[in-house]
């Protein structure tokens, strides 16, 4: 029902007002619809990321849990092919210490104090390296190589050899080849192990003071090796049976090693084998075990041999 109090233009400027403010909320709807099917459709694809995330951690999960099973595996094989290496580069050093003895046991075959004097040579010569401070793997090298230092012998006469007394001028010219056939068998070596063999054969019979064979060398120009080998060989030589020789007692061989020193000896190592010498002597009665006679014995029976007669005059 229409006032009467208004008029009818008074009522359409209503009506127009109306339909304006109409308008305006009706556009307003539109775009809120607008946005929010904007929202909706944004809910959707978070809710489709959500469930596509939550399948991918689960895939994920799958397939860590795979590879883990399959790292336990691949490092299974890896331990078993370690060790299989382990034991085959084993089988192969040892093969090489048999490969070594028996070319040592050939040069000296006809020696009945061959083994022992292997045994004792090569500890002798890594007891003397550790005092000097040696790492394992160079202990390792004289361990192996030390054995070998008179292998040049096979190229020297029996009679030479075996002679029981003093050596002729011409015979000792002979023996003193044993260190360059040494070094020639070893010539060309493929191995650090078989260099040091090298070294020490042909320069273990050098002198500190450079009066010894081959070369004349002198003082550090000499192998370290070599002048280890050269006071480990001296005092095995002088403390055990030789063709030409009985055991010299302990404190006899260690007054001739004593009077090397700076002579025939590298001093520093003289000093660390007198200065050591219960640990050389404990290696000898170890290896001489129910086999070596005993000092007192040795010391009752002592005299000089003819080769060393002269030098002790």
């Amino acid at each position: 029902m229409l006032d009467k109090n208004f008029s009818i233009e008074e009522y359409r400027k209503l009506y127009v007002e109306q339909k304006e403010l109409n308008r305006g909320l009706e556009q307003e709807l539109a775009f809120h619809r607008v946005e929010l099917e904007k929202f909706r459709s944004e809910a959707v694809k978070a809710y489709a990321l959500t469930r596509s995330q939550k399948q991918d951690k689960a895939m994920i999960s799958a397939q860590g849990e795979k590879i883990l099973k399959d790292l336990h595996v691949v490092n299974k094989n890896l331990r078993a092919k370690v060790k299989e290496l382990d034991k085959a580069k084993k089988d192969i050093y040892e093969a090489y210490k048999g490969t070594i003895n028996r070319l040592v046991l050939a040069s000296e075959y006809k020696d009945n104090e061959t083994g022992n004097h292997i045994l004792r040579m090569s500890n002798y010569s890594v007891y003397l390296a550790k005092l000097c401070g040696f790492d394992a793997k160079a202990l390792e090298e004289i361990e192996l190589a030390s054995p070998m230092h008179d292998v040049g012998k096979i190229g020297i006469k029996d009679s030479i050899l075996f002679k029981n007394g003093k050596l002729s001028d011409d015979e000792f010219n002979e023996m003193k080849r044993h260190t360059t056939i040494g070094g020639a068998i070893l010539e060309k070596p493929d191995s650090p192990i078989l260099e040091c063999a090298r070294q020490i054969a042909l320069c273990h019979h050098e002198k500190w003071n450079g009066r010894g064979y081959p070369g004349g060398i002198r003082g550090e120009e000499i192998p370290l090796h070599a002048r280890i080998v050269s006071i480990s060989d001296t005092f095995d030589a002088l403390t055990s049976k030789r063709p030409y020789k009985t055991p010299y007692p302990i404190d006899v061989s260690c007054d001739i090693i004593k009077k090397g020193r700076g002579e025939d000896f590298d001093p520093a190592l003289v000093d660390l084998f007198l200065t050591n010498i219960d640990g050389f002597v404990a290696i000898k009665n170890k290896i001489d075990e129910g086999c070596a006679a005993d000092e007192a014995e040795i010391k009752a029976n002592f005299a000089w041999s003819e080769r060393d007669k002269v030098e002790q005059k």
